[in-house]
């Protein structure tokens, strides 16, 4: 088993994605990389504390290669937005591959390397991860009739499922 991390605006959407993908055994939402110890949703709405929200991915890689995974989230988010993701603004919606080895650096930017030359997308190794609280796990599934769901996390899984049937 390996594990990523990505950031890539609500981290609802963006565990909502992962949780379908052939390979991936779990998806937990959390934060990483700030300046405050233990930090609560509140702590990282205030946009002060420095944290990406993000999601923790297990996978195993015999069965789906990290390179893979960054497609998938390249695939999902706009990754040419600083700080931004749709209405959620903040650098807690920053984009970001936050790494854990030299390969996992060295594909990221690779992949960058690849796209346009307006890739906003940090790259940076991973210091601390803080689960989220309880209610942000598996929110999409939990929750599928909520209004931010429906509007946003439910569209976004159907068009890019869509395009890989």
């Amino acid at each position: 088993m390996q594990t990523a991390y990505f950031a890539g605006g609500c981290f609802w959407c963006v565990e909502a994605i992962f949780q379908r993908i052939n390979g991936v055994s779990r998806v937990e939402s959390g934060y990483c990389n700030g300046h405050v110890e233990s930090p609560t949703y509140q702590d990282i709405c205030t946009g002060n504390s420095g944290h990406a929200e993000v999601v923790k991915i297990d996978f195993d890689e015999s069965l789906v290669a990290f390179e893979q995974l960054l497609e998938v989230f390249f695939a999902t988010h706009d990754s040419t937005t600083l700080n931004q993701q749709g209405n959620d603004k903040g650098t807690q919606y920053r984009s970001a591959v936050f790494y854990i080895n030299t390969e996992q650096k060295k594909q990221a930017n690779q992949f960058i390397e690849k796209m346009n030359d307006n890739v906003v997308t940090e790259v940076s190794e991973l210091d601390v991860f803080y689960p989220a609280e309880g209610y942000h796990q598996n929110y999409f599934n939990n929750n599928p009739n909520q209004p931010y769901c429906n509007m946003l996390i439910a569209p976004k899984i159907n068009e890019f499922f869509g395009k890989i049937s």
